[in-house]
Parts: C-alpha cells; structure tokens; sequence
C-alpha cells in the first residue's frame, strides 16, 4: 500500500493569497515522525551533521594549525594593505615555506590549507569575516605554492603565471580590484634565454621563490635537450644535479646556489648561440657534439671537416628515415650500417677512440626515435 501524501491544491482559500494544502488524516503526523527517523539514521551513518557544531570547529581548528606552522612569518600586511602588499606578503610566505629545512611544515601546510578549503565550503555562511580573510590568505599561498612546485617540466612557464594566480585568487578572496606585477613586464615569458629576467630573478627578495623558478627553468631546458642532444643532457644534467646536491647538503647557500644556476643558464645560452655561429640548426648541433665529444677529437680533425660529416650524416638520416625505425630490427640495423659506411668514409674516429661511434650511433639513436615520434 503506497502511504499518503500530501497535495498543494492550487487553488485560493478564502482570503489566502496562496494555494490550499491538504493533510489526509495523520499524514503530518507520520511525515514528522519519518523525518525524525531520518535524522537519527543520518547521524548513525555520517555522525553529527550540525554545520555550527562539526565544519565550524574544524574549520577553526585547521586555521589554528596553519597559523602555527606559519608563526615566523608575519603575514599580518596581507589584511588591510593595498594590492600589491598583498600579492606579496603572498609570495613571502611561499619563500617562506621553501625553506630547506621546512620541507616537513610545507608537506603539512599545503595538507592543512586544503582542508580550511573544504570546511569552509561548509560553514562560510557562519564564518566571521576576518576568519573568511585568513583563509583566503592560507588558500592563495597554498595554490601558489603547489603551482611553482608541481610545475611539469614539459610545460613552459609564462611570466604572467605567478602574476595572474595572485590577482585571481585576491578577487575571489577579498573582492581586490587592480593588477598585482611582481616582475616588471608581466607579458613577458619566463626565459633562460633573456639575461634581463635572469638579472631580475637573481634580485628576488624571496631567495627560496628564486632557487625554485630557476630550478624549474633549467629542469624545462635539460628535459628538451634529453629528447635532441644526447651530449648537451648529460652535461647539463650533471652540473644541476651536483649544484642541487650541494645546496640541499647545506654546502651552498641561496645566494650561491642561485649564482651557480645562472652560470649554467649562461652555459645553456651559449650552446644554444654556438649552434647557430657555427650554422649549424638544432640536429645538427647534436651531432656536432656527439662527433665531438671526445676532447682529443679535435686535434685529428678541422673544424670545417667536422662541420661537413656532421651535415652529412644529418641529410643522410632525414633521407633515409623510414617508419619502419621504432618496429623492426631490420630497419635499424640498416641505418646503423649506413652511419658506419659513412664515418669510415671520413676515416672517423682516430684510432684508439673506436668508443666515439657509440656515442655517435646513440644521438643518431635518439634523433630518429624523437623524429618519428612527432
């Protein structure tokens, strides 16, 4: 037997403005009765649903221990201030959690700031507003500090970025109007390449910011060169990983250690401007420094006639690219005796160095596997 329920006549009752509801007998008395029994099930199940007494404690609860892990950093000019205070009290307290020996209160933090988040989507409507203020503040440090670290190396970092997520997160926190510019062109990308933004990171105030940034640049440059330049990858990759070992074993300190980034950035610049004085493009390169990685290589060899193998061994393997490379053996096979037919043309490597044509047939390799790729 269905249970009866109630209907809204529409119709006016009398001098009622509204329509008529009607209650068959008992009705309102077992729908109460149902909605106690619910209540009860609901709280068995999911425990005590009140907002006031659960999300509002907890919510209080998660703002105190951000305040804690937070308490060295006087983030104070976030309230009140105008934009660009904001913006970088903001980045202040992400330097701040970049510090070496904060990586346990960062992991905390970025937990805890996540959970004020979600329990204050529960309670906004009885959160006091300098609460509501705070959390905007834990929010926007939180996003911004899991942008800089979670950042994927093959993904370029545009200059707008920080500049952006800032004025974003102060117009949904506290209704801020203006642009927040912490670097000075914000249309500007991030670059390596640009000695002017290099120059502009280097006097970063937020030295822990700056090691991250240039970090993340260089890890972007080095990841590109493992895909063309077998060479060039190795080499770069071990100065940042030795350069990153010494900072983060207390042997360099901020200053140091981003100095020593900006002389690999510097490094990786002038490879880049090699190249291109050599005329030779981005493959090219690659063989070039394959060809001549052996030191002693170029005591045998004009520097012309490494030119002249390192552009014909590229004409050879555009020409003779097959899409057969990454599935049969044959194929590579073939390719590998077409690149040895032509170093002994050119009666390379010297003898002793037979080690150089590994080298050599790796870059070739990895040219071929990254050209069929695309």
């Amino acid at each position: 037997m269905f249970p009866p329920v109630i209907a809204r006549v529409n119709r006016v009752f009398r001098d009622k403005e509204g329509g008529l509801v009607v209650d068959y007998v008992g009705i309102a008395t077992a729908l109460k009765q149902a909605m106690n029994d619910y209540t009860v099930r609901d709280k068995k199940n999911y425990g005590n649903t009140d907002i006031a007494k659960v999300a509002y404690p907890k919510f209080q609860e998660k703002l105190q221990i951000c305040r804690e892990l937070l308490h060295e950093y006087d983030y104070s000019a976030f309230f009140g201030g105008n934009e660009l205070t904001a913006g970088r009290t903001i980045t202040g307290a992400v330097n701040f959690l970049m510090e070496r020996e904060r990586e346990k209160d960062r992991e905390s933090y970025t937990k805890e700031a996540l959970l004020i988040k979600q329990s204050l989507s529960l309670c906004s409507s009885i959160a006091k507003e300098p609460e509501r203020e705070e959390a905007a503040f834990f929010e926007a440090v939180r996003v911004l500090l899991m942008r800089i670290l979670n950042q994927g190396s093959g993904k370029k970092l545009s200059l707008p970025e920080i500049n952006e997520k800032i004025n974003e997160l102060l117009k949904q926190s506290i209704k801020s109007e203006g642009v927040i510019n912490l670097f000075t062109d914000k249309e500007q990308e991030f670059s390596i390449f640009d000695p002017k933004f290099l120059e502009e990171i280097s006097k970063m105030k937020e030295k822990n910011l700056a090691v991250e940034l240039l970090k993340r640049l260089i890890a972007e440059q080095v990841h590109i060169y493992k895909r063309t330049n077998l060479v060039k990858s190795e080499k770069f990759s071990e100065i940042m990983q030795n350069t990153m070992n010494h900072y983060l074993n207390g042997m360099l300190t901020n200053e140091e250690v981003i100095q020593e980034m900006l002389k690999l950035a510097k490094q990786i610049r002038e490879a880049k401007e090699a190249g291109e004085q050599l005329g030779l493009t981005a493959d090219e390169l690659a063989f070039y420094d394959a060809l001549t990685k052996p030191q002693a290589i170029k005591d045998f060899y004009e520097n012309e006639e490494l030119i002249a193998i390192t552009k014909e061994l590229a004409d050879k393997l555009r020409k003779n690219r097959t899409i057969d490379w990454q599935k049969r053996d044959s194929a590579r096979a073939k390719m590998r005796m077409m690149i040895r037919k032509l170093l002994k043309d050119h009666r390379y490597p010297p003898e002793g160095m037979d080690d150089a044509v590994t080298t050599v047939m790796s870059q070739c390799e990895l040219w071929a596997d990254n050209i069929m790729s695309v």
